[in-house]
Order: structure tokens, then sequence, then C-alpha cells
């Protein structure tokens, strides 16, 4: 995630410096005391300290950095700072929403900016609502937010967004994006756990398609039901066990 965020970075904003990466939080607040960064990018959980720990210790500081929080939380608990004087990216960052981070941040960084650093103040009031929003999202039970999955040579990391659906394929799952097909090893029963059952339906032992990619379904000469989806040719048998999921369309 590390890799990719930076990766992410390079790409919107060339001329940033990137002076350190930890693996903690123990590690996190002693290269920022060691290199003294402008911008400091903390993942809320992390081993040793969480990142609600550095940015707590990092208040005080005589000129703290400007910390965007990078989280996996769901929109309810982002909502609440989009206004706020700490940023936030959800994990993982696409290229739009980290552009506006950025801007941000250059607005903040320039000499003149009357804003300067985060006030003590702002980012322990901000401090106080994280902790009280982390805990209902616990790495365990959060949605899947991204997928690592293997496309011939390469390794994609796609985001949970621009998958159409998965399908059991041997020994491995397939994942159906807007350009082509990509391989996991997680079997269909573990992925449908980590998937948030309200975006992604079950309609088959082998499938679990979007919702939002559903254009709607209709009966095949076999009297099977099927779905279709939009902007795509194949259609997806639905096995008798799910199709109470389309009674009323």
């Amino acid at each position: 995630m590390r890799e990719y965020l930076e990766s992410q970075l390079k790409a919107v904003w060339p001329e940033l410096r990137v002076v350190a990466r930890a693996a903690n939080g123990i590690e996190a607040l002693r290269m920022i005391d060691e290199e003294a960064p402008a911008v400091v990018f903390l993942d809320i959980r992390m081993p040793g300290l969480t990142g609600l720990d550095v940015a707590a210790k990092l208040v005080d500081s005589p000129k703290p950095p400007h910390i965007v929080f990078v989280t996996a939380y769901d929109q309810y608990a982002v909502e609440a700072f989009e206004h706020s004087a700490v940023d936030y990216l959800l994990k993982p960052a696409n290229i739009e929403r980290l552009e506006k981070t950025v801007a941000k941040l250059k607005a903040r960084l320039k000499p003149a900016s009357a804003e300067g650093a985060v006030p003590a103040a702002a980012l322990q009031a901000l401090l106080a609502q994280l902790a009280v929003a982390a805990p209902v999202a616990p790495p365990s039970t959060a949605p899947l937010q991204w997928i690592r999955a293997s496309h011939g040579e390469e390794t994609r990391l796609i985001p949970i967004d621009d998958v159409i659906y998965f399908q059991s394929n041997d020994k491995y799952t397939s994942v159906f994006v807007a350009d082509g097909e990509s391989l996991i090893r997680t079997p269909i029963s573990k992925l449908r756990e980590q998937l948030d059952e309200q975006q992604f339906w079950q309609i088959h032992r082998s499938v679990i398609v979007a919702a939002r990619h559903v254009a709607g379904t209709r009966q095949d000469f076999r009297g099977r039901l099927m779905v279709q989806l939009k902007g795509r040719p194949e259609q997806l048998v639905v096995s008798r066990n799910y199709v109470d999921l389309f009674r009323g369309m």
C-alpha cells in the first residue's frame, strides 16, 4: 500500500520528495523526528503506535507537519472530516482524489499562506473525532477496498469500485473489470465475507456481481433467470438458491 501511494503521488506531484517510509507507528515517529518532513501520510491502523497516536504526539511540536490520514473507514466517518484542516484519503487513493489532497497541501505549503501549519487545537479536535469513529470499522470487518490481482505477467491493484463481477475459475477467482480479466487466489466463499453485501450480490455459488452493474434480468429458453449487465454482452446465470434476490425486478 505504501508503494502504491508513493507511485500515485509521483504521478500527481512530481516535485515531491519522499524522505522516508515507515512500517509501523514507532518507526514513523522516529523518522518524523529525524527528517522533519513538511507532510506526513499516516495510516490510522499501524502496529506499535496507530496513526492517531503518532499524530497526537506531533500536536505539541514547534512546527507540526501537515498530516493526511489514510483510512479504510466508511463514508459516514470520512464525510465528517471533509472540511477539516487535516485531510484524509480512502484506501486505495485514486488519482482524482489525490489531486485534491495535493492541491490543499500545496496551498498550505506556500510561504505566504496565512493558514500555516495545522493549529494544535484543530488537530486535537479532529483526533478526538477520529478516536471515536475508528473503532466502528476495524480492519477485520471493514469491506474490501481494493484487490491485488494477476493480469498476465503484471500485478494489478484494482479498486473495488471498478469490479463488475467475480467468477470462480478452477483454482482461481476471475475478477472482471471494464478492460479485462484478472485472477486472484481467494475463493468465492472467502471473498464474499470481505465484500459489502449491499453492493455485491452473490447470484450463484461461483458468481458475485456488483449491483450497480446489473441492468436487469431475463429468462432464457431453458427457464433460467439471467442477469444482464450494463454495457456488456455476457449474461450471468442466477441459481435457484438466489432467485429471490430478484423478485419484483
